[in-house]
């Protein structure tokens, strides 16, 4: 099967479509041909040589941890999927490829809405906020702040805090205001007086902070939230303890993708696709998601049209 993959850390330049055996489905496990690919800052630190806990070392190394696609293979003990099924999926690695392998507790059907460009860049975009405001309690009357609220994670906080009766405030350039209007939040311009423009767009205090920015983002939100630990990080996480915030924990489950799953059937939930790329110009769309700026998710095209 093609990937695209790495076999030395570095810039983009490093992935490049590499041939590999396609792998097997062992017991509990599920072989699923992969139709598209979401691409996101995780899977840049790993073609920078950072390692997620958990994963083997050793080259080619194929990137990627969010997927979608038909299920191909079932290994033994798997009753949940067939053959031929839809399914939405995460792992640490390797989604950038053909064929993946996961275990089949991390897989979704893939609601019949969604078309193929928002399916594979879901499970991640989805997975992170819907952590977040469980750990910071969102709930009705809050106020919550989101830094970065037009990129694919912010997007997705906004509409979650919406659902759950909280008034969200989001930061982002000019140009995305009316888009950040159009899924319930208040928008606010980044740059020198920040803090001022929040309170006034916040008269009544801000409760939480999800920050996906970083830097002065984090410094302001320091500023209007008392709770620190109703503040998560999704960027300053080597200072976090420092400042006393949080980071988001690994709790990760099929059940989250799920929920949110269901909220975007019901038409709820929003999912913007701001650029697909064949599996060949993987290394274009890591350049394209390190520029930090754009709303929305890219993704990769593996097998067929998305």
């Amino acid at each position: 099967m093609r990937v695209a993959g790495f076999t030395e850390p570095g810039g983009p330049e490093v992935l490049r479509v590499l041939d590999v055996p396609i792998p097997e489905a062992g017991p509990g496990e599920v072989l699923v041909r992969v139709r598209t690919a979401g691409v996101q800052p995780f899977d840049l630190a790993v073609r920078a040589g950072w390692s997620p806990p958990g994963t083997p070392e050793g080259f080619p190394r194929v990137p990627g941890n969010e997927f979608a696609g038909v299920v191909d293979k079932v290994g033994d003990g798997v009753t949940a999927l067939s053959p031929g099924e839809e399914v939405l999926g995460n792992c640490r690695l390797n989604a950038y490829a053909e064929y993946v392998v996961v275990p089949e507790t991390v897989l979704v059907r893939k609601p019949a809405s969604m078309g193929w460009e928002v399916a594979g860049g879901f499970p991640a975009a989805v997975m992170t906020p819907h952590i977040a405001l469980e750990e910071m309690a969102v709930g009705p009357g809050d106020t919550l702040l989101v830094h970065a609220a037009a990129g694919a994670v912010g997007t997705v906080a906004v509409q979650l805090a919406r659902a759950a009766g909280a008034t969200v405030v989001g930061t982002a350039s000019e140009p995305n205001h009316a888009y950040l209007r159009s899924i319930g939040a208040i928008p606010v311009a980044y740059g020198d007086g920040l803090e001022e423009r929040v309170r006034a767009a916040a008269p009544n205090g801000v409760d939480a902070a999800l920050d996906g920015a970083g830097g002065d983002a984090l410094a302001v939100s320091l500023k209007l939230v008392e709770d620190r630990n109703r503040i998560i990080t999704m960027v300053e996480h080597e200072r976090a303890a420092e400042f006393g915030v949080r980071i988001t924990p690994d709790k990760r489950s099929a059940s989250r993708v799920a929920d949110a799953a269901r909220l975007y059937d019901e038409g709820r939930l929003k999912i913007h696709v701001r650029g697909v790329f064949p599996l060949e110009r993987a290394a274009d769309a890591h350049r394209e998601v390190a520029t930090g700026h754009g709303r929305g998710k890219v993704v990769l095209a593996v097998q067929g049209s998305a």
